[in-house]
């Protein structure tokens, strides 16, 4: 089965025209839950992902709904919408930052979005989401040599488990960039899974360290939301996909 696993970042009520691309408003994920509730999608975690794959089985029509990042206003916005529909999601947390705010994005973007608190991922946990890591601070990690790497992957773990009071083995590369190197470092820090940004449906043979995600884009329509679900693409890069496909089809039948 194909699973997408869909990518978010900020849900929020104020756009910053900088952040617009990685932001939804509520209304726009409500309208999203909604339509995953009345077409009977079933929200499942990493967890069960990795289960699934081990010989375990999934609902008909699952899906993994993901935050990067950890910003509160996902708590504020998101959270409730999501409690709402009786619907789980994975949030993979920047362990050095929290209560802070996304200081990697001052250089990039010129904004700063505030973090969320311990206490909040906690009360997470409780409510049966699942919290993942996403470095210390937010480095590029192919960028920072073997040991800086390592301890980015192992201090957020270990920072994760003494603060949420359980393990954690999942974790997403921040900006989605990895190589053989880092996944092999993930692996010895502990990690089962690791998201990317890499654009695709998880299939049976996905690579659990360098999973697929489908990104759900702030300035895209709710029709490209529904492409997305089914294809990992916009409607249009779905449309442009099978009408490039035509000839080529035609040709092979004339043969």
């Amino acid at each position: 089965m194909n699973v997408p696993i869909l990518m978010y970042h900020l849900v929020s009520p104020r756009p910053i025209p900088a952040f617009r691309k990685y932001t939804v408003t509520p209304g726009m994920f409500a309208t999203q839950m909604r339509w995953l509730r009345l077409f009977g999608y079933s929200t499942i975690t990493i967890s069960d992902l990795i289960a699934a794959r081990a010989g375990g089985r999934l609902p008909s029509r699952s899906v993994i709904i993901t935050f990067d990042d950890g910003f509160k206003d996902c708590i504020d916005y998101a959270v409730p919408t999501l409690q709402a529909h009786g619907f789980r999601a994975v949030f993979y947390l920047v362990a050095g930052l929290m209560g802070k705010t996304g200081q990697w994005l001052v250089e990039e973007r010129g904004i700063e979005l505030p973090i969320m608190e311990w206490d909040a991922a906690r009360r997470l946990t409780e409510k049966g989401f699942e919290c993942g890591a996403h470095s210390m601070s937010h480095p590029r990690l192919i960028d920072l040599d073997a040991e800086a790497c390592r301890t980015e992957l192992l201090e957020s773990r270990h920072r994760l488990e003494d603060q949420l009071g359980n393990a954690v083995s999942h974790m997403a590369y921040p900006y989605g960039l990895w190589n053989d190197r880092v996944r092999a470092i993930a692996v010895e820090c502990g990690y089962q899974s690791a998201c990317s940004t890499q654009i695709g449906l998880s299939a049976a043979d996905d690579d659990l360290l360098a999973l697929h995600r489908v990104p759900v884009n702030g300035q895209e329509s709710f029709i490209d939301f529904i492409s997305r679900l089914s294809t990992a693409f916009s409607a249009r890069e779905t449309l442009r996909t099978l009408v490039n496909g035509i000839p080529q089809q035609r040709k092979k039948r004339s043969k």
